[in-house]
């Protein structure tokens, strides 16, 4: 005897519950069907009770104390316009085609649009419906009204036009709305259901009606494209909860569905044009066809007590609770547990038969789905075991068990064991798979493993390790033999008694999980280090590195198409066949994937035994994980095709919030800045991504991947362009996105005018820099010429005075002595005279040469070179020379050494030649300046000639403008009674290369003065 229970197959939904009440984040809940997410936010204060989608894309929340904007990952309270308030309770929210939004309260009715808000009815009742008719026109029904206008209100321009008792309707409030396909208006009052139209009204009174207080009895109303009427009531019972009205008159329901035993509280008709029926205490029910899907708090609802439902425009359907707002959406990847009626979620093993019979194996159970139903095989109904592992359907269509230790072939319903020679268990199966001889291998853990050969359901062969190597997957090759994954993470082949091993290099150690032979003879292993492929002798391993999402992978399948599916650590990967096949060729490095990952519902983990995933002939990809059971229909996979609504939500600059509008202009030394960007797409906000650029900063887009805020820090003052865009989860973009343009004061110092200013300051200076520097050069240039210019002169003097003087008379005695050439005696006269004078020419003449010439050869000699000078030659008899030099001797400039060598020079031979004294002594000065002293005790200079120099002749001269030169203070004090000094000061600053000049120079020369005298200072 089987058990069997039905599926609902028909709903693949994602649950995510965003409520207020104190749930673990992120807490995730297994089913059949669909996944729950609990997403703790905290900013409900209220219950929620109505939601809408602005053509913005923002999702919008009425809840009991105030309104809630929601862009699927934030929760935003609106705050309204100042001296605009609003009631805090919101009961009915609509969102307009022209893109505004209708709120109504416990008090009045508002409208808002473009941030601007408008009231409506102050005081006046509370808001229940609203609708949008198929005219455009906006319709409320209110209640707890002070007037006698009417609970039908139509809004005209500014204000409100209500209908009453004179216009046929005879209720004092109402409270669900609803428009049909012919117009008419259907609202709820008490238990009484109304069709309004133009003036007149028809009641529909259920047959077992009690009035109630309040708004007990209808509670929702929905209008079937078909012109039928849904209508729901608080209450159970006959005539009561769920009916259907078909040109006035109910008729039954699914025979499924038990329509007056709920109490309704919400009806919905979504785009496929199921009914969602919402309940006062028994959650959700969907209606589709013949079908009914049941979603309660046990399944991971946030209350059994719904208020409203709304489907967005991405086909996501909102829940609004008691507790929170819940989520439905297309779920790509479904997931079979024990809330789909699966004895346990230990399922080791998927195996999709060739009839389309999805076998499962279990623990306590074989189980099979066919169809909706699915069945289970217990050990009551003849299961001889408790854990099924390995599963194979062999070329006659028989399944073969593994169960336990042991090997059974299922057919007719019976169990039948396949058995070794001796009757011994064959031992715990792992892995099987049948060759194109028919025999059946079977891969056998135990001490030690083997490999079974079996034909005809007796054991022909067994192959136990080492000699055989220990293998975790089987697959047959088409050619004959069979290919086995090893645990090592080898390949191996044996055909005809013959093994084979194929190592994949880096991949090795990484046991091969589950194989896939294809057509051409290629081998596909899954392992934990990638997937590898063996072809024509060649093995390679594809990796992360080669654009797989990651490494670990549990089992692979192809489907229809030979798109290759990968069930991995990271989620359920899709690679094309031509992309594999162009990596295999070496055309391309890394390969395209797509991912499914926990947002499509994929809970990918290994299996223990084989087949790990399995293609059943509808195209259906099944998947064992060791817990539960998934499945994907790669055929039916619906894409998300609508871009996301791009908005920038606001700055912060320095935390300083601004709004973003057209132009946002920023204060100078802005430094820190924050841009908070979104996108509205709400089947899985988490896939959502962003790229980024900022004009005039960025030089390419920048992809923040899922992080919803840019940051910049210290922009320079200027104008700025930011553009943003961004993919729902399927990839497809909004290349159009979002512009901001904002723009950074600048400081008075960042102006223009102020570079300008800068600019030209700088030009002036170098203008002005240029023209010092070329005056400096001019005046160089003339020093150089002057310099030259005196040189020759000096030099004419000197030949004038002395060299051309003598040349000239030695010619004047020549010619005297050539008048009498016969007188010998006045001949050899004149010839001593001559030979005489040109003697002195001679000397003369070596003298200006050596003028010309540097006065010392070694820079810092000028002391000892004008010691020489009065040394040599010829000194008067009785003079005695004396030669000193104080302080410690510098490098002096080579101009300035000249000229005071050559004053001094000529100072010495004056002295020598002229001054008729007893001693001579010179003294050269190193201190603060440069000094030079020639003192004799001679008969002195006559006065006349001390200031102008004797005529004709031009050493005192000279003596003088060589002191000018190098800016020197020429002295010359005499008298006949103490002889001639003469003194020449030149600056420091001039004398010498390395000048110390300022107080510490001063100081440091008067220490070492007083060292050098031992006196202190």
């Amino acid at each position: 005897m089987k058990t069997s229970r039905s599926l609902a197959l028909g709903l693949t939904l994602l649950l995510a519950t965003c409520s207020a009440r104190a749930v673990d984040a992120n807490t995730r809940i297994s089913q059949y069907g669909h996944t729950v997410w609990r997403i703790q936010d905290g900013v409900f204060s209220g219950a929620p009770n109505a939601i809408a989608q602005t053509t913005d894309g923002y999702l919008w929340i009425g809840t009991q104390n105030g309104l809630v904007r929601f862009d699927g990952v934030r929760f935003v309270p609106w705050i309204p316009p100042k001296g605009k308030l609003l009631s805090s309770g919101i009961f009915a929210l609509l969102a307009a085609r022209d893109g505004g939004l209708w709120i109504g309260t416990s008090a009045n009715l508002a409208h808002l649009q473009n941030g601007n808000l408008t009231n409506y009815m102050d005081g006046q009742g509370r808001i229940n419906s609203i609708i949008q008719g198929h005219d455009g026109r906006i319709w409320i029904t209110r209640s707890r009204v002070h007037d006698d206008k009417g609970p039908l209100c139509e809004v005209q321009d500014t204000s409100l036009r209500c209908y009453g008792v004179a216009d046929g309707i005879n209720s004092p409030y109402a409270g669900p709305l609803a428009e049909d396909s012919e117009g008419s208006l259907w609202f709820g009052s008490a238990s009484l259901l109304t069709r309004w139209s133009a003036g007149s009204s028809t009641v529909f009174t259920p047959s077992a009606s009690k009035s109630g207080e309040g708004l007990s009895g209808v509670q929702a109303i929905v209008a079937a494209p078909d012109g039928s009427i849904w209508s729901g009531r608080d209450r159970r019972g006959p005539g009561l909860g769920l009916q259907r009205l078909v040109h006035g008159v109910s008729t039954p329901l699914n025979p499924t569905l038990h329509g007056s035993a709920l109490q309704v509280s919400a009806l919905f008709l979504d785009r496929q044009d199921a009914l969602w029926i919402g309940t006062e205490d028994q959650g959700i029910y969907r209606l589709r066809g013949n079908k009914v899907d049941r979603f309660s708090s046990v399944d991971g609802l946030s209350s059994d007590s719904v208020s409203g439902f709304y489907e967005d425009r991405e086909g996501n359907m909102w829940v609004a609770t008691t507790e929170g707002i819940d989520c439905f959406r297309n779920e790509r990847v479904t997931t079979f547990s024990t809330r789909q009626g699966l004895s346990a979620n230990l399922v080791d093993s998927v195996l999709a038969a060739g009839d389309g019979t999805i076998w499962i194996g279990n623990l306590g159970a074989l189980e099979y789905l066919r169809g909706d139903r699915l069945s289970s095989i217990q050990s009551k109904d003849g299961l001889p075991g408790q854990r099924v592992t390995s599963l194979l359907e062999d070329h006659a269509g028989r399944l073969w068990v593994g169960l336990e230790d042991r090997l059974y072939v299922y057919e007719d319903g019976r169990f039948d064991p396949i058995r070794r020679s001796n009757n011994i268990a064959i031992g715990t199966v792992i892995a099987m798979t049948e060759d194109r001889e028919t025999n059946v291998w079977a891969e056998v853990i135990g001490s030690p493993a083997k490999l079974l050969r079996i034909q005809g359901r007796e054991v022909r062969e067994e192959l136990p390790a080492p000699g055989m190597p220990a293998a975790t997957s089987l697959a047959a090759d088409p050619k004959g033999g069979i290919w086995l994954g090893l645990v090592d993470g080898n390949l191996a082949r044996y055909r005809q008694g013959r093994l084979e091993t194929f190592s994949p290099g880096s991949a090795a150690g990484s046991q091969v999980r589950e194989m896939l032979i294809r057509a051409d003879g290629s081998v596909l292993g899954a392992t934990s280090s990638g997937l590898i492929e063996w072809k024509d002798g060649r093995l390679r391993t594809l990796t992360n590195q080669n654009g797989l999402p990651c490494n670990s992978l549990y089992g692979l399948v192809a489907d229809n198409n030979n798109a290759l599916w990968l069930y991995a650590q990271c989620g359920l990967v899709r690679v094309a066949d031509t992309e594999l096949r162009e990596w295999w060729n070496g055309a391309k490095a890394s390969v395209k994937a797509e991912t499914f990952d926990m947002f499509d519902g994929a809970r990918p983990w290994s299996a223990a035994f084989q087949p790990h995933g399995s293609r059943s002939p509808d195209g259906r990809l099944w998947f064992a994980n060791e817990n539960v059971v998934q499945m994907i229909d790669p055929s039916h996979l619906e894409t998300n095709s609508l871009p996301p609504p791009v908005h920038i939500e606001q700055i912060v600059a320095d935390r300083k919030n601004y709004s973003p509008t057209d132009q946002v202009r920023l204060p100078a030394l802005t430094r820190d800045l924050e841009i908070d960007y979104t996108a509205l797409s709400f089947v899985v906000p988490g896939k959502v991504r962003f790229r980024y650029k900022l004009e005039g900063r960025d030089r390419d887009w920048q992809d923040p991947m899922t992080r919803r805020q840019a940051f910049y820090s210290d922009l320079p003052p200027g104008t700025y362009q930011f553009r943003i865009i961004a993919c729902n989860n399927d990839g497809v973009w909004n290349e159009e996105g979002a512009i901001l343009d904002f723009s950074i004061a600048p400081m008075w110092y960042q102006m223009a005018w102020f570079r300008i200013f800068c600019f030209a300051f700088v030009m002036l200076i170098g203008w002005i820099l240029h023209r010092i520097r070329v005056w400096q050069v001019s005046m160089a240039i003339g020093v150089r010429f002057d310099e030259r210019l005196a040189e020759r002169t000096r030099m004419a003097r000197e030949l004038h005075d002395t060299f051309l003087q003598t040349i000239q008379g030695s010619k004047f005695v020549v010619d005297d002595g050539l008048e009498e050439p016969l007188n010998t005696e006045k001949m050899h006269r004149a010839l001593r005279q001559v030979s005489g004078w040109l003697e002195q020419a001679i000397t003369e003449g070596r003298a200006a040469l050596n003028s010309l010439r540097s006065s010392t050869t070694l820079k810092n000699e000028l002391g000892p070179a004008l010691r020489q000078v009065a040394e040599s030659g010829v000194v008067p008899e009785g003079m005695t020379i004396s030669a000193s030099v104080i302080g410690d001797a510098q490098e002096l400039h080579p101009i300035v050494r000249d000229e005071l060598y050559r004053i001094g020079h000529e100072a010495i031979l004056n002295a020598k030649a002229h001054s008729h004294g007893s001693y001579l002594e010179i003294g050269l000065t190193y201190g603060h300046d440069l000094t030079l002293h020639v003192r004799d005790n001679g008969v002195g200079i006559d006065p006349s000639y001390a200031m102008s120099g004797r005529e004709g002749h031009h050493g005192l001269q000279g003596m003088r403008e060589r002191a000018a030169r190098i800016q020197g203070r020429l002295t010359i004090l005499s008298s006949a009674e103490s002889g001639t000094d003469i003194s020449v000061i030149v600056p420091g600053s001039v004398s010498f290369l390395h000048p110390g000049t300022g107080i510490f120079s001063r100081i440091r020369h008067l220490y070492r003065r007083a060292i050098r005298n031992h006196d202190p200072l």
